[in-house]
């Protein structure tokens, strides 16, 4: 019986589905509309789409699948539409302003302090309760815990109503003892209650952070379990025939009882493996996922990063730029070494998230980007999106504002249908919008639609120079990997605005997340505060000793065996004086005086990589270690990649169109299917598949690579 593993990425404009047999390793690619009414909608027909296309002249079914992997804009969506509502907050006494407060830093720089508004807080100061007791930095105990003000505070949210509790007491990353203390009053008088905990979210000091943190996953996480819950109920409803009794309503039926499924065989009885990608490039299972949802913030564009990061490695690219870019936005990431950068200096929208994630810049500049003319009377592209619903003009779907779509269907660089073309497009829509705008500011249609793309191109061009001339990284050693079904479009320009080297366009660009899914490892991350100025083996085997302790507890709930069980360890440090840390790895091993030599030998090359200076041998500069960690990985067994058989290197196109580059003229059409490693396409031309297209420019060259990547160069 076949057996087969489903990823599935949800994003703004279309949901994108990859199956992978496990038996034959063969991958199959769709592609269907979102529904941003209801998510699970589109996920669902994506699922049947992509076992539909898989079966051939089989019968694929639900009982098929032995795993289902997601990757979801859900609560990322609630935090950038500010739809957070009826949220309470419990702090310590006398620590009721904490948001109030927050950081002095200003958007922008100082020069903005004159005009900057502060924006409202997560909490109004009108829902916050404070609860008497304190504990000092080591955990201990000043003032007793207050049973009377908490079980007031866990009444006063009940009675209005609130049932959605963020607790962050000072110090409890310390010591989490009045926190669980908080946790059981609120179970015993507010049982309707869903309460998340500092010590459970992040447990890292600095109060501020934490708080805002612990907030936002409390403000996510009703929302979650239900869309989460939802799904697996329809999972399991769809793959019913697997059990004959199927259990529904609870995301509980998305775990296995044991971990083989992640290893490549398909379990049956409980219900169908059902995981969510995480922020930090990891996945776990739905029923787990929903008790930390604000891991999940960033699950989409993390896959995608490391769907790239993988795919480049195999090709011999180990460090890369990825740029994900979608209907909506674009999402830049840097690979160094195989692996994408991580940091947990994040935020969402206007809110900082100190979860480990995969370092992201997301820029507004998608397929669907509007273009609009500012008061001053320039031409300007998004960051608004006309999204999926209802689209761009050339959709036909009651689109009333010119897109970057519309604009390279108007120069003829990308075909009059989408997805093979089940969703045609509406050329001469294009055209009127575009010369309707042309007519407002006064330039041609030609030079207006090239503008468009231009402007979002050097808009995707500042988000790879955040990403990398900001973090110290010369944008010139970097091949970048583009996908997203509108990835591709832009990478010639992007060539020459930041002088890339080349740009690796994969197979089904336009999949590339949802294939990444598939690769990924259970993943949990763990972190605690403890600073000193000389961390003893004692102290750091017992902290240590305790996270490998609470990641391999998650790694047994998950079904891994014991043996299976990775533990990678890693230490904030910094100079005395200094307000933030460097990251850097920590040997596996004993805890003893060389592994502490060699995790502060790394973190002097670490500083200087960054910063440009170190006191490596300066005895007056000492470290400070801050936070100490282990991440929890379960490995999985990854989809091979296949080769491509070489064939002609000057293949013939498929046919012809008029097509805008500086002018108009007549551009050769290729089909990437038809194409075999070592073909060498040059421009002008058009490359096109189910998904994507790659508009290739004068003057420069696309080569198909053993593995099916082209690789674009100037010529």
């Amino acid at each position: 019986m076949r057996s087969v593993r489903i990823g599935v990425d949800t994003g703004g404009t279309f949901t994108d589905v990859v199956a992978v047999d496990e038996q034959t390793g063969e991958i199959t690619t769709t592609k269907t509309p979102s529904t941003p009414a209801n998510p699970a909608d589109g996920f669902m027909e994506g699922v049947r789409k992509v076992l539909r296309k898989a079966a051939g002249a089989e019968d694929v079914t639900m009982e098929a699948v032995s795993a289902v992997v997601h990757g979801t804009t859900v609560a990322t969506n609630q935090l950038l539409e500010d739809r957070i509502a009826d949220l309470g907050f419990v702090t310590t006494e006398g620590f009721e302003f904490i948001l109030e407060i927050a950081r002095q830093s200003v958007p922008d720089g100082y020069g903005n302090s004159y005009f900057w508004v502060k924006p409202p807080r997560i909490v109004p100061v009108h829902r916050v309760r404070t609860v008497g007791g304190r504990l000092d930095h080591t955990g201990a105990e000043v003032r007793p815990f207050d049973e009377e003000q908490a079980v007031a505070a866990a009444r006063w949210f009940r009675d209005r109503g609130i049932t959605a509790i963020g607790v962050c007491f000072l110090h409890s990353y310390a010591n989490p003892a009045h926190e669980l203390r908080m946790r059981e009053a609120l179970g015993r008088e507010h049982p309707d209650a869903v309460v998340s905990l500092s010590c459970d979210v992040l447990r890292e000091y600095r109060e501020y952070e934490r708080s805002v943190t612990t907030l936002v996953d409390a403000a996510v996480k009703p929302t979650m379990r239900r869309y989460i819950a939802n799904l697996a109920e329809r999972l399991e409803a769809a793959g019913s025939t697997r059990t004959g009794n199927p259990e529904k309503g609870s995301a509980q039926q998305g775990i296995p009882e044991k971990g083989s499924a992640r290893q490549g065989s398909a379990e049956r009885g409980s219900g169908m493996p059902f995981s969510v990608m995480k922020s930090n490039g990891g996945v776990l299972s739905a029923a787990e996922v929903v008790h930390q949802p604000i891991t999940t913030v960033l699950s989409g564009p993390a896959a995608g990063a490391l769907g790239a990061a993988l795919i480049a490695a195999t090709a011999g690219h180990p460090s890369v730029i990825t740029l994900d870019g979608g209907g909506t936005s674009t999402d830049v990431a840097v690979v160094v070494d195989g692996e994408p950068s991580l940091t947990t200096e994040g935020s969402i929208g206007r809110y900082p998230c100190k979860i480990p994630m995969i370092d992201i810049v997301t820029v507004g500049a998608g397929g669907g980007s509007v273009a609009w003319i500012s008061p001053e009377g320039t031409l300007k592209v998004g960051p608004r999106s006309a999204g999926a619903d209802p689209g761009p003009l050339c959709y036909g779907r009651g689109g009333t504002e010119v897109t970057v779509t519309d604009a390279h269907v108007f120069l003829g660089r990308v075909p009059a249908h989408l997805l093979g073309g089940e969703i045609p497009l509406d050329a001469d829509a294009a055209r009127e919008g575009i010369e309707a705008l042309a007519g407002k500011i006064g330039l041609t249609p030609e030079r207006t639609a090239a503008g468009i793309l231009e402007i979002s191109a050097f808009n995707q061009s500042n988000a790879i120079r955040q990403i990398t001339v900001k973090r110290g990284l010369d944008v010139r050693d970097f091949p970048m990997v583009a996908f997203g079904g509108s990835g591709p479009l832009l990478v010639c320009r992007l060539i020459d605005i930041l002088g890339l080297p080349s740009v690796i366009v994969p197979p089904d660009p336009g999949n590339v997340s949802a294939f990444g899914l598939l690769t990924v490892d259970v993943k949990n991350d763990y972190v605690r505060t403890f600073v000193t100025r000389d961390l003893s083996p004692k102290d750091a085997e017992e902290i240590f000793g305790d996270l490998e302790g609470q990641a391999a507890s998650a790694l047994d709930r998950e079904g891994f065996a014991a043996d299976a069980h990775v533990y990678a360890r890693s230490a904030d440090l910094r100079y005395n004086g200094q307000a933030y840390e460097v990251r850097v790895p920590a040997p596996a091993g004993p805890l003893d005086e060389a592994w502490r030599a060699e995790v502060l030998e790394r973190f002097h090359t670490e500083h200087r990589k960054l910063y440009g200076y170190g006191y490596r041998d300066d005895p007056r500069h000492g470290v400070e270690w801050v936070n100490l960690r282990v991440s929890g990985i379960g490995p999985i067994t990854r989809p091979s990649i296949g080769r491509r058989p070489h064939g002609d290197p000057h293949p013939e196109p498929t046919a012809s169109r008029e097509v805008f580059y500086d002018e108009w003229g007549t551009a050769p059409i290729h089909r990437r299917r038809d194409l075999t490693a070592g073909a060498r396409i040059t421009g002008p031309a058009v490359i096109e598949e189910y998904g994507s297209t790659l508009p290739l420019h004068p003057g420069f060259t696309a080569t198909m690579d053993e593995f099916g990547n082209l690789e674009v160069r100037r010529a």
